[in-house]
């Protein structure tokens, strides 16, 4: 198996045919680069190269190299810096999902510390229903969202925990919960959820209309107040927990860069959602 080093060595010798001016190239000494050569012509078994005190000329191996070698070089090369591009590179538009309006929020504080660091970056927050959230990550539609943990999606990955808040049962108005102060986990036996892939307002249009009733966290009570909609705190059960998620194989600088700002934002308690 031919060494990066020794692969590097031979296509610019192939370049340049001059000993001197490989070693240049390659940082190296002279005395290295003729010591590189030397095993890998060791290795193939023939002379790649005729030197004399004059010149230096590929023999007809080494022609044959050259030619089957650099196509694949250059593209394993393409390859790498394509991926060091990818992971490094901060300059492409970020697109940001959120699921609900306190989380766009929250991602607009994130926004402006991102930019203060990446000002060349463009970020564009996208609504995305819950439900859809996942393929958009998996197609390249996103590369964030904000979402409510955990998700438990093949290939997607995720940040810490940056807000927990207390779980609210949005019933109707007409609904029997309605009068309470509070309902214990138990009871949401009793009641029919609505089932939905859409968005959160579309879910609590079904919920004010009778068609159920609806789970949402405490920043509901401030984001989507409607005059059908009564919310209810469950007492006992646990906070809901939201993060940020991500295709698993996309985990790039930007990524980073962003998760970071986030964290930064709810650690300087700025990122309630409440």
């Amino acid at each position: 198996m031919i060494e990066r080093i020794e692969a590097e060595a031979f296509l610019v010798l192939v370049e340049e045919l001059h000993f001197g001016r490989t070693a240049e190239r390659l940082h190296m000494s002279t005395a290295r680069v003729s010591q590189t050569i030397r095993k890998l012509e060791r290795q193939v078994g023939v002379p790649l190269f005729r030197r004399t005190s004059r010149r230096v000329e590929l023999t007809r191996v080494g022609r044959q190299l050259d030619e089957e070698l650099r196509p694949a070089w250059e593209a394993v090369a393409a390859a790498l810096r394509h991926a060091t591009e990818a992971g490094r590179g901060t300059s492409d538009p970020l697109t940001v999902a959120f699921t609900s309006a306190a989380g766009a929020q929250l991602l607009a504080g994130a926004t402006l510390l991102f930019n203060d660091q990446l000002p060349d970056c463009e970020v564009r927050l996208r609504e995305a229903a819950p439900g859809q959230l996942a393929g958009w990550l998996r197609s390249g539609e996103a590369d964030l969202g904000l979402t409510a943990l955990p998700v438990r999606e093949p290939g997607i990955a995720g940040g810490p925990v940056l807000v927990r808040e207390a779980r609210l049962l949005a019933v109707p108005l007409s609904h029997p919960f309605a009068r309470r102060e509070s309902i214990a986990a138990s009871d949401l036996a009793r009641v029919d959820l609505v089932e939905h892939e859409g968005t959160v307002q579309e879910a609590l249009a079904l919920a004010g209309a009778g068609r159920g009733a609806l789970l949402v966290g405490a920043h509901a009570r401030r984001y989507y107040a409607r005059p059908d909609i009564a919310y209810v705190p469950v007492s006992d059960a646990p906070p809901l927990e939201w993060g940020l998620i991500w295709p698993a194989d996309r985990n790039t600088g930007r990524v980073r860069a962003f998760a970071a700002a986030a964290n930064d934002l709810v650690r300087d308690g700025k990122g309630d959602l409440r």
